[in-house]
């Protein structure tokens, strides 16, 4: 596993109504292709309750650095032990309307891995495959306003589910470093 010291980020525009929060794109082998882990959450949680997320959340007192924040949500949402991920990047912040400044790790964990889920904040484990993904014919295109500024998003159509938000916004900017052509 990377360093912590190497990635260690939270909210470095000092914003004190932020909260620094981690999460972890994880990507793994399944049925011949490389999958994305994301999770639809339950209506039981504080925030974004039923949509579509990597697991991590806010960043506790106890954490030493966000990617102790990522890698211990990742373990008590979805039971995937740190010692079990291999980190690989660190993406760009994104900010939500919600007022959270995420950090975005991407890191692999083996195949067929034995998810736990918890009851309480995951509703469905998604296992979205990067060609679904990468499919033009999946992507939707959307408008939001940041700062004042219309920005063009995209959002992601995987079966019944669309990946949208703060989720897409991270999702494409993974997308872009694998396939820039696409994007």
């Amino acid at each position: 596993m990377a360093s912590t010291n190497s990635l260690e980020i939270a909210n470095p525009n000092g914003n004190a109504d932020l909260v620094s929060a981690g999460v972890l794109m994880l990507l793994y082998a399944k049925d011949g292709d490389i999958c994305v882990l994301l999770n639809k959450r339950t209506d039981r949680v504080e925030h974004h309750k039923g949509e579509i997320s990597f697991p991590g959340g806010a960043q506790d007192p106890d954490d030493a650095t966000i990617l102790d924040t990522a890698l211990r949500e990742t373990d008590e949402e979805m039971g995937i032990g740190r010692d079990d991920v291999e980190i690989l990047c660190r993406l760009d912040q994104v900010t939500t309307r919600s007022m959270f400044s995420i950090t975005p790790f991407v890191g692999t964990i083996p195949p067929s891995y034995p998810f736990r889920a918890s009851d309480i904040e995951v509703a469905e484990i998604l296992e979205v495959p990067l060609s679904v993904l990468l499919d033009p014919s999946n992507w939707r295109e959307t408008g939001s306003a940041r700062s004042g500024v219309q920005n063009r998003d995209y959002a992601y159509a995987y079966g019944e589910h669309l990946i949208w938000g703060a989720t897409a916004r991270m999702m494409t900017q993974f997308l872009g470093l694998i396939a820039p052509s696409l994007r």
